[in-house]
């Protein structure tokens, strides 16, 4: 297990090192290239094993899912305070300070599994939230340290590839370090493990450097919030992105449950599943910034919605590993689209001085929604079962294909309107 988290390390060095050579990016890309899978393997930890452990822990099993969701609350509620840190401090304190949180996480993490204390193990979750709002920073750090807005597109693919080292980090981790300290139900030293990760990161990022400013801010150009978020490329980025985030966590939390608790799959196979799942969440930003350049960002809305779709098909149609299996590797899919899409366009609504702010609201109102999901995933589950849990999305995957709708117009009206005044 340990070979396999060596070899994973290995491969994301190697492949850092071959990608700062076919693209010619600032420097800060590829540190965050590095150090976000590297911080980011907690969360796949929490979603692998946080359910399974929690059913052992909690005095009702209902509850296994609560961890994921006092996670992702923790995420919503930090993520303005983790903007306004950036915008006060630099992004490069910020980030430092949440991966600081991360460590401290796993340490207290640590100690519920080996106290077999449910509720100490909801304060390591809560923290863990508190880290991943700074994490979910990242991708603006990206943002800003690409050196024109075509490239932003590519940058934020480049960036997002880099979670699939956590896809297979995380999991190796969570049984790599199962029975390495002695706990009661297992997995204390798998924490250990992942505050020893977040040291790393933490080394990295010490190169990096605050993205200069590109413009000066004016403050007459800064609009109030309220203006802002009534803009229609405000209301398609974050619906789209909040929607498919929801949708992706209702359903990927209540699958480990699913397969290993209630219809008995092994704990291999459920890690084969998780791990695909997150290895496919990532892995099609080798490609999305082609086809964004070849199809435009609406072709991309659309797939991902109609991927969606076939997730509820495949889902419903069994509970056999290979039902669960191909359903979590288009989910992932379809999130990668989606919130590619959302997060491209939400840079159109804000101006430079109003970065800040919108960037925080947008993430507040998007883990907000993925924390509700992750909280009505483990009652609808051993409420009404998977098929239930599957059948409930579907109402949303509708909205997004109106959002589509809606975006298709609007894009078709903009054009024509351009070639009325030209």
């Amino acid at each position: 297990m340990f070979f396999n988290i060596f070899i994973a390390l290995g491969l994301l060095l190697i492949t850092t090192l071959v990608m700062s050579r076919l693209f010619n990016f600032h420097k800060n890309i590829w540190l965050l290239f590095i150090a976000q899978p590297l911080a980011m393997s907690a969360s796949p930890v929490i979603v692998f094993i946080g359910g399974i452990l929690s059913t052992k822990m909690a005095s009702d099993p209902s509850l296994a899912t609560l961890p994921i969701t006092i996670m992702v609350l923790g995420v919503a509620s930090a993520s303005i305070p983790a903007a306004m840190l950036a915008k006060n401090k630099g992004r490069k304190f910020a980030t430092l300070t949440g991966f600081s949180l991360t460590f401290f996480a796993a340490l207290i993490a640590m100690t519920a599994a080996l106290k077999a204390s449910f509720e100490l193990f909801l304060l390591a979750s809560l923290f863990f939230g508190f880290s991943t709002a700074f994490i979910q920073q990242l991708r603006f750090s990206a943002i800003e340290s690409a050196d024109s807005p075509e490239d932003i597109p590519k940058v934020l693919s480049i960036l997002m590839l880099s979670g699939l080292f956590a896809a297979f980090i995380g999991p190796e981790v969570a049984l790599a370090g199962k029975d390495l300290l002695d706990s009661p139900y297992g997995y204390a030293g798998s924490f250990l493990i992942i505050a020893m990760l977040v040291v790393l990161a933490m080394i990295v990022v010490l190169a990096f450097k605050d993205p200069e400013q590109k413009t000066t801010v004016n403050n007459t150009d800064v609009r109030p919030l309220s203006v802002i978020l009534k803009q229609p490329i405000f209301i398609i980025s974050i619906l789209t992105a909040a929607i498919g985030y929801a949708l992706m966590s209702y359903l990927m939390t209540a699958t480990p449950l699913s397969m290993h608790h209630m219809h008995g799959h092994s704990l291999q196979e459920t890690k084969w599943v998780i791990q695909s799942h997150i290895a496919a969440m990532f892995i099609p930003s080798l490609f999305t910034a082609w086809l964004v350049k070849r199809f435009g960002i609406k072709s991309l809305l659309l797939s991902g919605t109609v991927i969606y779709a076939f997730v509820a098909v495949i889902a419903l149609s069994g509970e056999q590993v290979l039902h669960y299996w191909w359903a979590l590797i288009l989910l992932g899919i379809g999130w990668n689209f989606l919130f590619l899409t959302g997060t491209t366009l939400l840079p159109l609504s804000y101006n430079a001085g109003e970065r800040h702010k919108v960037q925080a609201t947008n993430d507040f109102i998007l883990f907000g929604f993925q924390a509700f999901a992750s909280l009505m995933a483990g009652w609808m589950l051993f409420k009404a079962g998977w098929h239930m849990v599957v059948l409930s999305s579907l109402p949303f995957i509708i909205a997004l294909f109106f959002i589509t709708i809606y975006f298709y117009r609007r894009e078709a009206r903009i054009n024509k309107l351009k070639e009325v005044t030209e």
